[in-house]
């Protein structure tokens, strides 16, 4: 049974260390991903560049990433976590380096260039669903990809960060450490990190698995759920410092300390939105997640006064968005079947990555300067929450009892 663990093995040694490593390595890519998007201030002071262009600057990379989970999640199957892991830590040194590089020398074009590569840290999620699924029976695969899930908080170190390490060590030598941090980790996962028990290579080829996934009905309607709610937590944590200076003119530091505040309560809310799951099924979880997100991007769309309204508001966003991606993926380990949970992850993350490339270009292209507002992008979001709200009602089954597939 390709990329399975045998029903009769519970509580396999090494699993919790294994999780950890998982969790890690998604913290660093995730780190390296939004790299640009958190000096979005820089980039736009130096390059001299109109929103609409930082949008599409910031963007590159989870476009690039989103696309690319499609064929790392299916050839996670086949080659296994811990060569996958390693590969996207080593292959998102080069394009860090050119960032740096194309910063240094104020190239747009050598930036965004290097963004397009850069979107190879993003598809460490399509490594790690099926990976830590692999480790865990189905009755807790909700707790397990949201732990991993909770990797998304390197959007928060690097948006804290940056900023900062920018101000205190230089452009290039934040950068050089990003990269070194990469290396380090590429070494760390290649000498501990191990298969599960009971996992074994699928060698069906890459192009019919995914087509497979395609055939499959729960994929594109997990898709578009977790476009929405994944897409929704990008959109913010890559646009968000761009979208507090231009609303409430904070600093870069200032904003990336807010934006890690959002990336940190998302991914406290993930697992919790796992566990949930598991618990008490997927559907009320991503029912009351995606009721939130829509009368929150309603009250932030009124531009509510104050440092701790404003706060408290976008915070609760985050912990929706990051609540009901918890639930969609917990959906994802209990409906894919064994041996193809790689290959339907890797198309459903990819949907959640592409879900959050649209919305920074939407922001920059709609962005009224007269007023210093983002209405048109808001409440679009209202809308697109709301219409996934009734899908999610009428379209999705209610519990999902845990069964073990065919693979």
């Amino acid at each position: 049974m390709a990329g399975a663990v045998s029903p009769s093995v519970t509580a396999p040694a090494g699993r919790a260390l294994n999780l950890a490593l998982a969790t890690s390595t998604s913290v660093v890519c995730f780190w390296a991903w939004n790299s640009i998007a958190t000096l979005s201030a820089f980039y736009t002071q130096h390059l001299h560049l109109n929103p609409a262009a930082t949008g599409v600057l910031v963007a590159m990379p989870v476009f690039v990433g989103s696309l690319g989970r499609i064929v790392v999640g299916a050839l996670t199957d086949k080659y296994g976590g811990r060569a996958m892991f390693t590969f996207v830590l080593l292959a998102s040194i080069v394009p860090i380096l050119l960032v740096a590089v194309g910063g240094s020398l104020d190239s747009f074009a050598l930036v965004l260039g290097a963004g397009v590569l850069l979107g190879v840290a993003g598809t460490v999620f399509a490594v790690g669903i099926p990976f830590v699924s692999a480790w865990y029976e189905p009755a807790r695969r909700g707790f397990a990809t949201g732990v991993f899930g909770a990797g998304m908080g390197g959007t928060a170190l690097a948006a804290f960060l940056n900023p900062r390490l920018v101000a205190g060590i230089g452009y290039v030598p934040t950068h050089l450490l990003i990269a070194a941090i990469l290396a380090v980790m590429a070494v760390i996962i290649w000498f501990r990190l191990k298969e599960a028990p009971g996992w074994t290579r699928s060698n069906a080829p890459v192009v019919p698995k995914l087509l497979d996934a395609a055939k499959t009905l729960v994929t594109w309607k997990l898709c578009f759920l977790y476009a929405v709610l994944f897409g929704g937590f990008v959109s913010f944590a890559t646009y968000l410092p761009t979208y507090l200076r231009d609303v409430y003119a904070f600093d870069p530091s200032a904003a990336g300390a807010r934006t890690a505040g959002f990336a940190l309560a998302a991914v406290l809310a993930r697992p919790v939105g796992g566990v949930l799951a598991d618990k008490v099924g997927p559907k009320p979880v991503v029912i009351v997640a995606l009721a939130g997100v829509a009368v929150l991007a309603w009250v932030v769309n009124l531009q509510p006064d104050g440092d701790v309204p404003a706060g408290l508001t976008f915070v609760a966003m985050a912990a929706a968005l990051g609540l009901g991606t918890g639930g969609v993926f917990a959906w994802v380990g209990v409906l894919a079947p064994q041996g193809k949970v790689g290959s339907i992850s890797g198309v459903v993350s990819a949907a959640g990555g592409l879900g959050g490339y649209f919305p920074p270009l939407i922001m920059g292209a709609t962005y009224d300067a007269a007023t210093h507002s983002y209405s048109i992008g808001l409440l679009l979001l209202v809308a697109t929450a709301l219409a996934a709200l009734v899908f999610t009602i009428f379209a999705m089954q209610g519990r999902t009892k845990v069964k073990v597939a065919p693979a």
